[in-house]
C-alpha cells in the first residue's frame, strides 16, 4: 500500500490523529457547525451517494448537484453538512485510510513470532482494504484530489505503520523467518499489492474476500522473504 494513503474506535493510536479540520463555520451561512447524533444519519446518506459516484464516474465527472439529485435533495441540503466536493471525497478517503494504517495498533507480545504478527498484519490491511471497497481505491485512482493537509495527515498515520512494521521485519530476518535486504523499500513492496486492487477488484469477483485476503496475504510474505511456511 503507497505510504501517503472506520477503524474501530477503540483505542486505535493511528485513529487518534486527527483528519484537517476546515476552517469554523460563521454562524450566518446556516450550515452544520458541529455534527451531532441527529444529524449523523443525513451525513452517512450523503457520503454514500457520494461514494457511489466517485466510484462509477471519478471526481471530476462527480458534481453536488449529481449527489443530491440521487438523495432527492437538493445542493443547499448537502452544502449544509460539507463544505465542498473535495471535503466528502476526502471524509470518504479518511476512514479506510485509518483502518488500513491502524492493523499493528495495541498489538504486544502475545507470543507469536515477530513473522507470525507480520502475516496477520498484511492479512488484516488487505482486508481492510476490501472490506473499505470503493473508498479505500480512491488515493490510488486519484492521488491529486486531495488537500496538501489532508496528504500530510494520512502520511502521519502511514509513517506510524511502517514504524511498527519495520522492527517487525528485522526481528523476523534475526530469527530466520524471512529473508530481505532493505527493510524499508521491502516493507513498501510488500504493502503495495493491497494497492493494485483498484486496477481489477470486483465485489462479485470469483473469489470470496477471506480467500482472496489469504491469497494476497501470502504473495506479500513471499515478497518478504518468507523462509517457511506458516
Amino acid at each position: 500500500m503507497q505510504e501517503a494513503a472506520a477503524p474501530s474506535a477503540q483505542t486505535s493510536a493511528a485513529a487518534r490523529v486527527k483528519k484537517p479540520q476546515r476552517k469554523a463555520v460563521p454562524r450566518d451561512t446556516g450550515r452544520q457547525r458541529k455534527p451531532n447524533a441527529a444529524t449523523d444519519v443525513q451525513r452517512e446518506r450523503i457520503l454514500a451517494a457520494a461514494s457511489t459516484l466517485f466510484a462509477q464516474q471519478g471526481y471530476a465527472n462527480t458534481t453536488i448537484a449529481q449527489i443530491a439529485q440521487v438523495l432527492g435533495a437538493t445542493k443547499p441540503f448537502v452544502y449544509y453538512y460539507f463544505h465542498d466536493k473535495q471535503e466528502l471525497f476526502e471524509t470518504l478517503s479518511w476512514a479506510p485510510t485509518v483502518a488500513c494504517f491502524s492493523v499493528l495498533d495495541g498489538a504486544g507480545n502475545d507470543g507469536r513470532s515477530a513473522a507470525e504478527q507480520v502475516q496477520q498484519a498484511l492479512g488484516d490491511l488487505v482486508r481492510a482494504t476490501i472490506a473499505h471497497y470503493p473508498c479505500a481505491f480512491f488515493p490510488y485512482k486519484e492521488p491529486q484530489v486531495y488537500s496538501a493537509k489532508y496528504l500530510a495527515a494520512s502520511k502521519r498515520v502511514a509513517n506510524r505503520f511502517y514504524d511498527q512494521l519495520c522492527p517487525l521485519l528485522e526481528q523476523a530476518r534475526a530469527e530466520g523467518d524471512l529473508q530481505f535486504e532493505d527493510t524499508k523499500i521491502t516493507a513498501l513492496a510488500a504493502c503495495s499489492l493491497p494497492g493494485f486492487l483498484y486496477t481489477w477488484y470486483r465485489p462479485d469477483g470469483r473469489l470470496p474476500p477471506e480467500d482472496l485476503a489469504q491469497l494476497l496475504t501470502g504473495l506479500a510474505m513471499r515478497v518478504l522473504g518468507l523462509q517457511q511456511e506458516r
